[in-house]
């Protein structure tokens, strides 16, 4: 690793056959690279950036240590007992992050009845967000379930 490359997690916001923009899951920095190596938006990457030279206002991905595939979902599923029970010990607009057995966490959110539409489509339209979290925790599935005030936000392997 150069002195000025950069080695972290990212997520692929864009993508095209010309180039494409990483953002540091970490520390919200935006990276424009030079080519697109073949990354896809929704990819997350663990790799290392190093500035294009002469210029170096572009990145270059020198190496990709680990490339995965995220996704978000609207599932069908209620949310859980556990999460139901997390939903229930706390006051509406509180937010409760659970580890889940393995890889991952469940956010469980509680929201007023009449606003749990809005609060879903506010976590699936989160896409950048929701993902930068997702790649963070290293997972590759979101799954959003819901019930009348209890929104849960499943990161899954």
């Amino acid at each position: 690793m150069t002195d000025d490359s950069k080695e972290s997690t990212f997520l692929v916001t864009h993508a095209d056959a010309e180039s494409a923009v990483l953002k540091d899951v970490h520390d919200g920095q935006v990276h424009t690279l030079a080519s697109n190596p073949g990354v896809e938006v929704d990819d997350a990457i663990e790799g290392e950036l190093s500035p294009e030279p002469p210029l170096e206002v572009s990145w270059q991905l020198v190496e990709i240590a680990e490339r995965w595939a995220l996704s978000i979902e609207e599932s069908e599923e209620p949310p859980t007992v556990q999460e139901r029970e997390l939903a229930a010990a706390q006051p509406v607009g509180e937010l409760t992050r659970e580890p889940r057995a393995g890889i991952g966490e469940i956010h469980v959110l509680t929201v007023p009845e009449e606003g749990t539409a809005d609060a879903v489509d506010s976590v699936v339209e989160d896409r950048e967000g929701t993902l930068s979290r997702a790649a963070r925790l290293g997972v590759n599935r979101v799954e959003v379930r819901s019930e009348s005030g209890v929104v849960s936000i499943r990161y899954l392997p």
